[in-house]
């Protein structure tokens, strides 16, 4: 396998490979200046020859753009051996799910997403293509959260809230309603201070 993004999510990606027994061929890595990363080699472009790979890299956007350009690589999924997940959940492929985290009964996680350390997910939420659900980050049932969307360290998201897509919700801050497409939020009860326009 193929890490793409020698980084420090990269690192945290490479040791979830490593816990699970995946072996690791290259990172592959844009900057030049980028030889050997955790003891790997590192390449500058992606090989001809490249069967499976995961895109190790943490905004969501750049994740999104590198999935379109390669859509013909087969994209692996990782979980942390501590990751509590369901049998009922399903994830798709590209995604990561760090040690710690809580998955429960009937989720449904998008490709190419990021589910951070120790952050909890309760039943029946649906989890877009692209997001990021940052560390300690809560979200309780029947929760949607859009395509691109990053939840911020620690948020809170109460039952059956829809949060759109490339969206920003900010450190600690707690949802108590809907957000709109490309909602930036702050605070507790969150608060939207800004709508960033889709040019996607």
């Amino acid at each position: 396998m193929f890490l793409y993004g020698a980084n420090g999510h990269g690192k945290v990606v490479a040791e979830i490979a490593e816990e699970n027994k995946v072996s690791i061929e290259a990172f592959i890595d844009i900057d030049f200046h980028k030889q050997v990363f955790l003891g790997y080699n590192v390449m500058h472009e992606i090989p001809s020859n490249t069967l499976d790979m995961i895109i190790s890299i943490g905004d969501n956007m750049t994740r999104r753009e590198i999935a379109h350009k390669n859509h013909n690589i087969n994209y692996l999924t990782l979980s942390h051996p501590s990751a509590n997940i369901s049998l009922r959940t399903t994830i798709d492929k590209g995604t990561v799910i760090m040690a710690g985290v809580s998955i429960n009964s009937g989720v449904d996680i998008g490709k190419h997403c990021i589910i951070n350390t120790n952050s909890s997910i309760d039943h029946d939420c649906k989890i877009g293509d692209f997001a990021h659900i940052s560390p300690n980050a809560a979200l309780a049932g029947n929760v949607v959260v859009g395509e691109g969307t990053h939840i911020g360290l620690g948020a809170s998201i109460i039952q059956n809230i829809n949060i759109g897509k490339w969206c920003t919700i900010g450190a600690g801050s707690v949802i108590l309603q809907d957000i709109p497409d490309g909602g930036v939020v702050v605070g507790n009860p969150g608060r939207v201070i800004k709508i960033n326009s889709l040019n996607n």
